[in-house]
């Protein structure tokens, strides 16, 4: 997969595999154990589990997004504890330009190496923001994202802070469409009274068109991070949204500084509208 400004110093391989990052566990069933959440865990676990009328939602969803994704998109990386210690100077050297950072999950548990990564990235001049990994079984939306902004997902205008991102995975929590969409809304308008931005949805296809019905009520508000695991030259979208603004291309990325693999990601514009979307310009 071209990575463009990239270079040599970033290699990655072809195959799309569950788990392969940094001692990443992959749980086969639903709900995931609290803590172990983070981007992806539960995205080939959700293509498998959901019916196939389910899929039958995903017809009419376009696949291609902006070409952009195709002429040297800023690359980015989500990351937490599971990659162990990163040197983000050797992140920013070799050429990543963003990444999102596990904080939170739920209403008690932080990512023990958010600190440290947050700051650090923070140093490096990599653009980063927090995110936290939803557990709709657990608590209201609003009381996760009250904890989630007062621990790591806050934001300032300070050209190296993104808006927090909502990691939606791992089954429907045993919610109907309906009560799954009233979850997301409470989170979305908590998450904006504290902090002033739109939360960044990160999703799947088979997750988004199962567990919200393949909802639009989220398009006009939030931006969307797919996660789509292909070599194709663009992802899948799911359905109730028109485009990507952030593609998970792959779990099995490979980038100096990070021990092991690395999910793997890219922005759907130019560096400057990268830089707008952290400082909401």
């Amino acid at each position: 997969m071209a990575t463009g400004v990239l270079g040599a110093s970033i290699a990655l391989t072809a195959t799309m595999t569950a788990g392969t990052a940094f001692a990443k566990p992959v749980p086969s069933g639903n709900p995931i154990p609290l803590g172990q959440g983070y981007a992806g865990v539960g995205y080939l676990q959700d293509g498998k589990s959901f019916k196939p009328d389910s899929r039958q939602l995903a017809l009419n969803t376009p696949d291609v997004v902006s070409p952009d994704f195709a002429s040297n998109p800023p690359p980015g990386i989500d990351v937490s504890h599971y990659q162990g210690s990163i040197n983000w100077s050797s992140v920013k050297s070799a050429g990543i330009q963003f990444a999102w950072i596990k904080a939170t999950e739920g209403t008690t548990y932080k990512d023990p190496n958010f600190n440290a990564n947050y700051l650090n990235a923070y140093n490096a001049k990599v653009i980063r923001g927090a995110y936290h990994f939803a557990r709709p079984d657990l608590s209201s939306g609003a009381a996760q994202a009250t904890y989630f902004a007062g621990n790591g997902g806050a934001w300032s205008r300070d050209n190296l802070t993104l808006p927090g991102m909502l990691d939606l995975e791992g089954g429907c929590y045993s919610k109907s469409a309906s009560a799954m969409q009233s979850w997301i809304l409470d989170f979305y308008n908590t998450y904006k009274a504290k902090t002033g931005r739109d939360v960044v949805i990160y999703t799947s296809p088979s997750w988004w068109n199962s567990c919200t019905g393949g909802w639009s009520g989220m398009s006009a508000r939030s931006p969307l991070w797919v996660a789509n695991w292909t070599s194709a030259a663009d992802p899948t979208i799911p359905n109730g949204f028109p485009y990507a603004t952030i593609w998970q291309y792959t779990d099995s990325g490979s980038v100096n500084g990070v021990p092991g693999a690395v999910d793997r990601d890219r922005f759907n514009g130019t560096s400057a509208r990268l830089l707008a979307l952290a400082n909401n310009t």
